[in-house]
């Protein structure tokens, strides 16, 4: 029973900060928000256990969409990084500032760049893409991100800063045309790269959140160097380009991993 402390605990994690929230900001919404995505994270965890096949790409589907179209579409909240800005600049812990700082900013120096493999709707679509492992090294175009990454930002203190009327609206329009443009830039990429993750490699802002704080998180894949024969299967299904075979913090891309867990079902002699 041991094996399955992973997905009680992740659940429990998830209701301690969904009865925090209710109870601090006397809203019952968090209580129902972080439970429904903690109970998605531990189902996950424990059809994996279950060694079910596609147990991350349930995870996905479930928080995914959740965020997207009923937090998205049907609540009218931009939970992307312009919806970020926009509750920082007036001040606001709500939505998307609680959304960044459980997810994105504090999240991963628990869980690393597990938003990115288990959350994101944006890499829930493009997961389902063809190219699934890069067959090319990586192409230095790691600072397009910061360029995405201040382009939100003056675009949403222009607004404040312009005391434009009715940015509530502007926001939900900036998530609509945000998104479509996300998705349209990751599917070009992915077929021009051949690398479905490409989008999260170069463009994708949220990562400059991401890396810094996930160079520190405590969850993260190892390798047993008794076990590990150095065949490079873990390497070859990597989407993210992760040399998890070494077990330091300066490892090759080792801000990059999303906790996907290819390399360890790849691997032949179970040293990760």
């Amino acid at each position: 029973m041991k094996k399955y402390f992973l997905p009680v605990g992740m659940l429990a994690v998830f209701e301690a900060i969904a009865v925090t929230l209710w109870l601090t900001k006397d809203n019952i919404f968090y209580l129902s928000n972080f439970s429904y995505i903690g109970f998605s994270l531990a189902l996950g965890i424990f059809l994996y256990i279950r060694k079910h096949q596609h147990a991350r790409r349930i995870v996905q589907l479930l928080i995914g969409l959740y965020m997207l179209i009923y937090l998205g579409l049907i609540c009218r909240e931009n939970m992307q990084i312009e919806g970020f800005w926009y509750y920082l600049f007036t001040g606001v812990f709500e939505a998307a500032t609680i959304h960044y700082a459980v997810a994105k900013i504090f999240g991963p120096l628990i869980f690393g760049r597990g938003w990115c493999g288990y959350a994101c709707w944006t890499a829930m679509v493009l997961d389902f893409l063809p190219y699934k492992t890069p067959d090319h090294n990586r192409r230095g175009l790691g600072w397009i991100r910061y360029l995405t990454f201040a382009t939100s930002l003056i675009f949403v203190a222009s607004l404040f800063l312009a005391h434009v009327g009715n940015i509530e609206q502007i926001m939900f329009f900036a998530f609509i045309i945000g998104n479509v443009i996300y998705y349209a830039a990751g599917i070009i990429l992915a077929f021009a790269f051949k690398d479905n993750r490409a989008f999260c490699k170069y463009i994708c802002p949220v990562t400059v959140f991401l890396k810094p704080m996930s160079y520190y998180s405590l969850f993260r894949v190892s390798c047993d160097k008794e076990k590990c024969i150095s065949c490079g299967k873990c390497k070859k299904v990597c989407p993210m380009d992760v040399d998890v075979t070494d077990n330091s913090r300066k490892r090759k891309n080792g801000t990059e991993c999303i906790l996907c867990m290819e390399c360890v079902k790849a691997c032949p002699k179970q040293a990760l």
